[in-house]
């Protein structure tokens, strides 16, 4: 895979999106940053933060990937992917569904996925070093640069979807402490059934929108 480094970027999901959109990428590829500035969150909400931080979006065809990884559930497949990395180095970070990375009760960062023809575009975004009050950051030292080429070396090779989820579901576990919003409304997590395909079943509703 090739690996690109820019010091500033307003956003690498966007810049890759567009990239592949519009044939100047051709995947597997991925763009870290030193600093963004207009960068995109879970639900539409801005991400953003300073130097030291993992900015870091990667393209992968479909072809690339398992034939049983639900489409929906990208995101989920590689926040779980890139929480064993972690955890490798000695993290105690967890997810919370579907795909928000924390440390204890605060959360250090998130996953994003977006789709461009038959490609699929992953951005991650995790405080390594610097964070507001609101946040936590990440409980072991590494770079961007370390993090980035080492969980690409580690994503060489594809488990099936079935392997994931199954130690997702034990993950789950530490989401029935929380709660989501869904279309305005809360929802404590302890309420929600997850699903096969990385869903929730929540107010007899399946919901995948927090994605």
């Amino acid at each position: 895979m090739e690996i690109y480094f820019i010091d500033s970027i307003g956003s690498t999901h966007q810049w890759l999106c567009e990239a592949v959109k519009n044939g100047a990428i051709t995947p597997p590829f991925a763009l870290y940053a030193g600093e963004q500035t207009q960068g995109v969150g879970s639900r539409g909400n801005a991400w953003e933060g300073g130097d030291g931080n993992l900015y870091l979006s990667f393209a992968l065809s479909k072809s690339a990937l398992p034939d049983d990884l639900p489409h929906a559930s990208m995101s989920i497949y590689f926040s779980q992917l890139l929480l064993e990395f972690l955890r490798d180095f000695g993290s105690h970070a967890w997810l919370k569904w579907p795909n928000d990375f924390y440390i204890a009760q605060k959360k250090i960062g998130g996953m994003i996925t977006a789709k461009i023809k038959e490609n699929f575009i992953i951005s991650v975004g995790i405080n390594l070093r610097t964070s507001s009050k609101e946040y936590a950051a990440l409980d072991i030292t590494l770079t961007p640069k370390e993090l980035t080429e080492g969980f690409m070396e580690y994503i060489k090779i594809f488990p099936s979807w079935k392997h994931i989820f199954s130690k997702y579901k034990l993950e789950f576990q530490f989401s029935q402490n929380f709660g989501v919003h869904i279309e305005g409304k809360y929802f404590p997590l302890k309420e929600a059934k997850l699903c096969l395909d990385g869903s929730i079943e929540i107010n007899n509703k399946k919901v995948y929108s927090l994605r």
